[in-house]
């Protein structure tokens, strides 16, 4: 068994919370020992509290950001990821490509990676993600739901999202409508067959000199054959990639057929069961929906909250003070509280919450922070009063906000769960919210099962 010659491999920024997770527990699973932060580390914190990571990353918000936003947040994010050093920066977006114009934009993420790393290779795209039934085929993009596969466009979830609605499956002409840059495609057809050849239709392609290579991705050979690529195109200097997970699946299957990394190493542990689980939802999905649903059938006690009463900042702490004093109720009786702002797409009552929005001078935009930060304020009050070890929050960008709410600085993987959704530790500065045990989910992440996994540390 050879060992790499770099010590860390991969750094990232995953525009919201989960997608971090998602990213760090995919390339544990591949054996790469990784940590999470949510600010970016430094030097002496790496070599001296994490002297052992192969991968970092840094768990950001940006998917919830307007552009302006976005560059005032990603600029020192990748000036710092650029000055650690690593092969590989990956900026990490949604498996569904969750962005537009105005909100979270890929283009705009790309533009900002160009002009922090340089250099003249066009940045390569990879969002496909087989172990999360996420598919890009002739460079429209395909995610399971259920049983079913849609086309991105017609998936019942993401062409209804509250914020960013995804009404184009074809991922080069969603992207332009984002960005000037321009964009080339590795299809199905050019992935296969003998390395050389792949290789020769990639310099085809690129003799263009497109700023973008999209990857299409349907399993886990094209997978690997692009996570080849790519990382050849770090070692010549390309060292800036976007994508999802499917970026860590990739490459670490091609790292350990290359043998810079081990296969047999495994970094999880089983942790066993909790007594009590305190939950919060802001997901409208319905795969959290679901997972709701079983979970109030099986044990816990459901809390629905009122999005509208955190609309106008005068009414918002008196509201949460009565979600506090119920939760508390619930776990004074040894029962686990579970708070779910939706019950699926259409339990969020978006127009009376967009005009109390815009009576206390906000706007629809800021709905997923305004809802994340009050559910961070409220899991907080609820671990300081009762020390409550392990706890759970649904949706990207309320998980986010939670765990930055806690001022948790850093995660590891303790175990999986479900894909894109693992029990992770917590560090932080402040004894009370240090080495708790947490789950972070995406709203599509997880069998119906899920919260009851969690709770039960299976």
């Amino acid at each position: 068994m050879t060992t790499s010659p770099v010590r860390r491999l991969i750094s990232f920024y995953g525009d919201d919370f989960t997608g971090s997770t998602d990213s760090m527990e995919a390339l544990m699973l591949g054996g790469v020992k990784t940590a999470l932060f949510l600010e970016p580390p430094t030097r002496v914190l790496l070599d001296e509290r994490f002297p052992d990571i192969q991968g970092f990353g840094v768990a950001g918000v940006s998917r919830s950001m307007t552009p302006a936003e976005m560059e005032r947040e990603l600029s020192p994010v990748f000036a710092s990821l650029r000055d650690a050093g690593t092969p590989i920066v990956h900026y990490k977006m949604c498996s569904t490509f969750d962005s537009s114009p105005d909100i979270g934009s890929i283009g705009k993420a790309a533009e900002l990676g160009r002009a922090a790393f340089g250099g003249d290779r066009p940045i390569p795209i990879l969002v496909g993600a087989p172990a999360l039934k996420r598919y890009t085929v002739f460079g429209n993009h395909f995610a399971t739901a259920g049983d079913d596969t849609f086309r991105l466009d017609r998936h019942p979830t993401m062409s209804r999202h509250p914020v960013t609605p995804m009404n184009e499956a074809d991922l080069r002409l969603h992207l332009g409508k984002q960005t000037t840059m321009s964009i080339a495609l590795m299809d199905l057809l050019d992935l296969d067959g003998e390395e050389e050849r792949v290789r020769e239709r990639l310099r085809v392609r690129l003799s263009d000199r497109p700023d973008l290579v999209l990857f299409d991705v349907l399993d886990e050979a094209r997978l690997e054959r692009a996570g080849g690529l790519i990382w050849g195109g770090a070692l010549e200097g390309g060292r800036f990639v976007i994508g999802s997970s499917g970026v860590e699946y990739a490459l670490t299957a091609h790292w350990r057929r290359q043998g810079l990394i081990s296969p047999d190493v495994s970094p999880f542990r089983r942790v066993g069961p909790a007594k009590q689980l305190f939950a919060v939802s802001g997901s409208c999905s319905p795969v959290t929906e679901a997972q709701i649903r079983y979970a109030l059938r099986n044990g816990f006690v459901g809390i629905p909250v009122d999005a509208n009463g955190f609309a106008a900042p005068d009414e918002a702490e008196a509201y949460r003070r009565r979600l506090l004093g119920r939760s508390l109720a619930v776990l004074a009786q040894g029962g686990s509280p579970l708070l779910y702002t939706a019950l699926g797409p259409d339990g969020l009552e978006t127009e009376s919450l967009k005009r109390r929005m815009e009576a206390a001078g906000r706007t629809s935009l800021d709905t997923g922070r305004m809802i994340g930060e009050q559910l961070g304020k409220l899991t907080r009050e609820v671990i300081e009063r009762t020390g409550l070890p392990r706890f759970l929050a649904a949706g990207g960008d309320t998980s986010g906000y939670v765990a930055r709410e806690l001022g948790i600085y850093a995660l590891s993987c303790l175990m999986p769960i479900a894909p894109g959704g693992p029990l992770c530790l917590s560090y932080a500065d402040d004894p009370r919210f240090d080495g708790k045990e947490l789950a972070l989910k995406g709203g599509q992440v997880g069998r119906e099962d899920y919260f009851v996994r969690v709770l039960e540390g299976r």
